[in-house]
């Protein structure tokens, strides 16, 4: 039975491709830029609220476990946040280039149109 779910899971495309495997939609997880830029707001993110809440909580006068809890439990909220924003805003982006690029296109194509007509 198990093999039976191995060939199935091989056979099935992955989500958002084709069966050719080249991607459906636009994604920021294909994009060139998008995924090490995400992977930096990340890393800033963590960073960012580790110290915050550490110095926080430090300058608070808590203990230094609480405060390595505490700033531990910030990093992660600091984690989460920079990536929502960074994937909102590499939404955002793509889209806009995706724009750019069709009409970009569209304006060759009518340039090409018009020369053709006048030649």
């Amino acid at each position: 039975m198990a093999k039976d779910a191995k060939k199935k899971k091989q056979q099935q495309p992955a989500a958002g491709t084709s069966a050719a495997g080249d991607p459906k939609l636009p994604s920021v997880a294909n994009h060139p830029r998008a995924g090490a830029q995400v992977a930096r707001a990340k890393a800033w993110g963590g960073l960012a609220g580790f110290a915050l809440v550490a110095l926080l909580s430090w300058r608070a006068g808590a203990p230094v476990t609480d405060t390595l809890l505490r700033a531990l439990a910030g990093g992660v909220v600091g984690y989460v946040a920079a990536w929502a924003a960074a994937v909102l805003v590499w939404r955002h982006l793509v889209i806009a280039e995706l724009r750019a690029v069709r009409g970009h296109r569209a304006a060759e194509a009518s340039r090409r149109a018009a020369q053709r007509a006048d030649g």
